[in-house]
């Protein structure tokens, strides 16, 4: 029997209570001040050129595409949008699809079966975890970043299909996986390596092309077997791509269905996607000026006590005792002109303020932060 709309609030009422008394009650905001919570780590998404090339992207293409790749909504900006990200990372080649969550949805649950077993960061992201539940594969977690515990669970797996994933640079806690000893592990036990750059693109490497390429070199890059990167965060865009070989993507654009299945992405985005990635390959210094203002946070954190975490990149968490107090904290950065997000359980165990350092993040924002910040 259908629920009609007053028995379903009168269930879902108690849960939304339930929330608010915990303090994890969400609502939508639309951001205001300095900004330290996007994920626009090279504030490209104001940039005059790629604002000129999303417009030129619509004269030519109109504003959507209308249906499927695979129906009529295919056009040669996907492919221009393909070989620009692949040349620049050293696929062999390249999926374009709508988003990052698409890209690992789609993707896991397309190349993983029953007779498979996933072997996933505990820590890895959402996407990931819900890509490897619809895949009905076994899935076994391994320790955050332990390669000998995964090591471990490896040599005592019976299935013959094997398939590692793990995020490069952890959206949360902006640590880093141990890429190389990854790729040992893949070879050695003869499984599948699937990567997700999403928050390396554009920050790491000397032309911004990910933690995977800059650990691997270009030349090696292909023994990652999948490699999903996103648009929108440093390249300031939208959209995703999965970078891999040519019977990969084959493969993919014949089973995956969150790309099979979903209206085609913008092709103006498309379009405007070879002029980030020239812009990006092009901001060496600012990654650099980046990823400085990001260890000098940590530093003032250090400071004035804080939790150490173990953060190397432009993403650091500034632990909290409980939901309460990192909602306090919030609150407090935003009436003083700072824009700086809660982040709570379930999407981390530890509540924390989630600071995201930009390419435009001035040493002065910094020192109003950790003035703002309360002492425990």
């Amino acid at each position: 029997m259908i629920l009609n709309l007053s028995t379903f609030l009168r269930k879902v009422s108690p849960v939304l209570e339930s929330l608010k008394r915990d303090f994890l009650f969400r609502t939508l905001e639309v951001p205001s001040g300095v900004d330290l919570s996007s994920n626009d780590y090279l504030a490209l998404t104001k940039h005059p050129k790629l604002i000129q090339s999303i417009k030129e992207g619509l004269d030519l293409y109109g504003a959507g595409s209308g249906a499927s790749r695979l129906v009529s909504g295919h056009r040669d900006s996907f492919e221009l949008a393909e070989r620009a990200c692949s040349d620049w990372i050293g696929t062999e080649t390249s999926l374009w699809v709508a988003n990052g969550y698409a890209a690992n949805l789609g993707l896991l649950s397309c190349i993983a079966n029953a007779k498979a077993e996933i072997f996933t960061d505990r820590l890895n992201h959402a996407s990931i975890l819900d890509g490897v539940r619809l895949s009905g594969a076994e899935k076994t977690y391994y320790k955050h970043l332990n390669l000998n515990h995964l090591e471990e669970l490896l040599r005592k797996s019976k299935r013959k299909e094997k398939i590692i994933v793990s995020e490069t640079v952890f959206s949360m806690d902006g640590d880093l996986a141990p890429i190389e000893d990854l790729v040992y592990l893949k070879n050695r036990y003869e499984a599948t390596l699937v990567l997700d750059d999403a928050h390396g693109i554009g920050v790491f490497g000397q032309k911004g092309e990910g933690r995977a390429a800059q650990i691997l070199g270009k030349d090696k890059i292909p023994e990652v077997d999948f490699i999903t990167y996103t648009a929108g965060k440093s390249l300031g865009l939208e959209g995703a791509w999965i970078g891999t070989s040519q019977i990969g993507k084959d493969f993919l654009i014949n089973k995956m269905r969150t790309f099979i299945y979903s209206t085609a992405p913008m092709p103006a985005i498309a379009h405007a996607v070879p002029t980030s990635v020239a812009l990006v390959q092009s901001m060496e210094t600012e990654r650099k000026n980046l990823l400085e203002k990001a260890a000098r946070l940590r530093e003032l954190l250090n400071g004035k006590q804080y939790p150490k975490t173990s953060s190397q990149s432009q993403i650091v968490p500034v632990l909290f005792p409980s939901e309460e107090s990192v909602l306090n904290a919030a609150e407090g950065c935003r009436k003083n002109g700072l824009h700086v997000k809660a982040i709570r359980p379930p999407t981390v165990e530890v509540p924390r303020l989630r600071i995201s350092i930009h390419s435009d993040t001035t040493d002065a924002a910094l020192e109003k932060l950790i003035s703002l910040l309360p002492e425990f």
